[in-house]
């Protein structure tokens, strides 16, 4: 299987699937990570969409969802309100995770990837087994479809990702790889996050960023190669030892996310072939 790079949709901004099409063109990509919750809820056509990326020669590489409440407000509000972890919205994103699961498999989607929600790093704490049996519930809801799951990282250490998916015990689930989280999120140096995570990555955003100046605080998203990914390096490693893996350009923040895409794409493609 050759490597395809593409552009989270999200990042773009679309409109709708028309302006999501003519964007990926104008960044120069031809597949994209596409968000389903906007066809989950109907907010987008199903058929429309998959005709305007069709028309525009773009394919559909992976899903995201999100889940209900998010907060990325502060480091402490997204803490208690990201992934799986609020209990208030847990019916509610158990639902909307198996409405994605059947969309997933109606776009013949490999993978769909999400936040998990700052998994507890001590192992006593009694709320890790609860959002682990919650994590398992979505896992088998993808992978009674033929989906693969990969978990965000970045909202906790490398370890602690290790840990949980060792004791998931489910082959289905795999790590979304993105070194800026694990920056933005104060959570540990991605090249060495790279290398303990490799095993199971299913996927990887291409982002960069740099540290909060204080503990407790928010970094900062940057144009990729500009902050502390170490954007040069980790290209290296991505091709020695997953040369297969996808790569998804992501651009949460800046006023020209279109020009930051596509100086990413040049830099993931001079990276690659040299």
């Amino acid at each position: 299987m050759t490597r395809r790079l593409g552009v989270c949709s999200w990042s773009l901004e679309p409109k709708g699937p028309r302006d999501l099409a003519e964007k990926c063109a104008a960044v120069g990509v031809r597949w994209t990570q596409l968000a389903l919750d906007p066809l989950r809820t109907g907010a987008w056509g199903v058929e429309e969409t998959v005709s305007a990326l069709r028309s525009a020669g773009v394919g559909i590489a992976s899903g995201m969802m999100g889940t209900k409440g998010e907060d990325y407000s502060t480091l402490e509000t997204i803490r208690t309100t990201g992934g799986v972890r609020p209990t208030e919205h847990w019916a509610e994103n158990r639902a909307a995770a198996e409405a994605n699961a059947e969309l997933a498999q109606r776009l013949r989607l490999s993978l769909v990837t999400f936040h998990a929600g700052f998994l507890p790093h001590d192992r006593r704490d009694p709320e890790r087994s609860v959002l682990l049996a919650r994590l398992a519930e979505i896992v088998d809801l993808f992978a009674a479809r033929g989906v693969r799951v990969g978990f965000e990282t970045g909202q906790e250490s490398a370890a602690t990702l290790l840990e949980a998916l060792a004791d998931l015990r489910r082959p289905a689930a795999g790590v979304n790889f993105d070194p800026a989280n694990m920056i933005l999120y104060g959570m540990g140096e991605p090249l060495e996050a790279f290398d303990r995570l490799a095993p199971h990555i299913v996927q990887i955003h291409v982002k960069d960023a740099l540290p909060a100046a204080r503990a407790g605080e928010w970094g900062a998203e940057v144009p990729v190669g500009t902050g502390r990914a170490r954007w040069s390096e980790l290209a290296r490693r991505i091709v020695s030892r997953l040369p297969h893996i996808d790569l998804m350009i992501e651009r949460e923040a800046g006023t020209q996310r279109i020009a930051d895409i596509c100086t990413a794409r040049e830099l993931v493609e001079r990276e690659s072939a040299a």
